[in-house]
């Protein structure tokens, strides 16, 4: 269940916190999934939530076999390591779990999103450095993040619209996990943001008429 993040006129004694979720609602990148598959550690797994609420992603998804996040969410909530990793971040940001990848694929697939990997490698099929793409042509969209050993499955691969890359310039050519969704989700979430704020959709992308 999502937590309610509802706008309605806030009650007297509503808590600081409930007003600030309040108050970012309408920041938030709606339809934007961020897919983590098959994380190693569950730290990690606390680290990218809280890019996820930090950078106003709509949901975060884990991929997770050996099923060390508990299904509901709000158990999720309540796991220590995990609330902790998160800074909270896991109380205020809705989490979903899957078995398997392909469980996941299905799940979006069937609710009509694209999904884009990203690897620091060339995947064999489209492939684009980060910030020189256009997320704002997708309606429903999934960023992957891979395994921190073995990065994203070949799976993931063959059933998304494309793979992206951070560009580097140093010696070192991979970022961790943590690290690395930072930093692709502030460039997705920046576009998204950002056109949000011109358009709206009822029923098909129209420019929001300014004030006379």
């Amino acid at each position: 269940m999502e937590p309610d993040t509802s706008d309605d006129k806030a009650p007297k004694g509503k808590s600081s916190a409930r007003r600030r979720a309040d108050a970012i609602k309408t920041f938030r990148c709606k339809n934007l999934i961020a897919v983590i598959e098959n994380p190693d550690e569950i730290r990690n797994i606390g680290t990218v939530i809280r890019n996820v609420n930090a950078l106003g992603v709509e949901k975060a998804y884990v991929i997770d076999p050996r099923r060390s996040l508990p299904d509901d969410w709000q158990d999720m909530r309540e796991r220590k390591s995990l609330s902790k990793t998160s800074v909270s971040a896991v109380k205020w940001s809705f989490v979903r779990r899957f078995d398997s990848t392909e469980d996941c694929i299905a799940h979006l697939q069937k609710n009509g999103f694209v999904s884009i990997v990203t690897s620091p490698h060339v995947k064999g099929r489209k492939n684009a450095v980060l910030d020189e793409v256009d997320y704002t042509i997708y309606t429903k969209l999934a960023i992957w993040f891979g395994n921190e050993g073995q990065g994203i499955s070949e799976t993931a691969v063959q059933n998304s619209d494309m793979c992206i890359s951070i560009p580097m310039f140093g010696m070192i050519e991979s970022l961790n996990l943590g690290t690395s969704s930072g930093i692709v989700l502030y460039e997705v979430t920046k576009q998204r943001r950002d056109y949000q704020s011109k358009f709206k959709r009822a029923g098909k992308r129209v420019p929001i008429a300014k004030p006379e």
